[in-house]
């Protein structure tokens, strides 16, 4: 059974023993991950299905807020995006999301996922138009449940804008399908050049 759903950022900076002081460019993200975390708490998981494009932090980091509460029992099944298709992790995530509804376990999903990271000049990749426009695109397709907006996103904007989680969140737009569901954008921002947003998905 599929209980939650969240869109969480992989920044290693927003973890206060990395981060220190830094950590509080980013206070919205942060607050934003509290209030994803109490939801997935609230929505009592017996499994987390965590997908990532990168290895270490792209786990760590969202489990640091996301599953602080939650009971050690909690199982965990983590994916690497290792395809560079974007729909084939589309069609995946329809895959888990039916052997999901299949199980008696509660599961919940997360998708590790930074945005853009061309939203500054001092920014790791400095600064490209293309990355804000893609945001707003990732953003507002996510606000509006438009999966199909981004999977049709233009490929210089995506090469451009230098996105890195959209196979992520497509992953879990796949799992959420066509049940009834909703979604909220709880934060974004780029404190750092690099896009954060923070969205949960709640069955009903």
């Amino acid at each position: 059974m599929l209980v939650f759903g969240v869109i969480s950022p992989h920044p290693p900076i927003i973890i206060p023993e990395i981060g220190g002081a830094e950590t509080e460019k980013a206070t919205k993200t942060i607050s934003a991950l509290e209030t994803a975390a109490k939801r997935l708490t609230d929505a009592k998981p017996d499994k987390l299905i965590i997908i990532s494009p990168h290895r270490d932090h792209g786990y760590a980091v969202p489990l640091y807020y996301l599953a602080r509460n939650l009971p050690l029992s909690t199982k965990l099944e983590q994916i690497r995006v290792i395809d560079p298709s974007y729909e084939y992790y589309f069609n995946l995530g329809k895959e888990y999301g039916a052997e999901i509804d299949r199980s008696d376990l509660r599961v919940a999903v997360i998708a590790s996922a930074d945005l853009s990271h061309v939203l500054k000049d001092d920014g790791p990749y400095g600064y490209n138009p293309a990355g804000p426009k893609l945001d707003e695109a990732i953003v507002n397709a996510v606000s509006e449940k438009n999966t199909q907006r981004l999977l049709e996103l233009d490929s210089a904007l995506l090469e451009d804008g230098a996105e890195c989680g959209l196979r992520s969140i497509l992953f879990l737009l796949g799992v959420f399908g066509d049940k009834d569901y909703s979604t909220e954008v709880l934060s974004y921002e780029g404190p750092f050049g690099v896009g954060y947003m923070v969205a949960t998905f709640q069955i009903g």
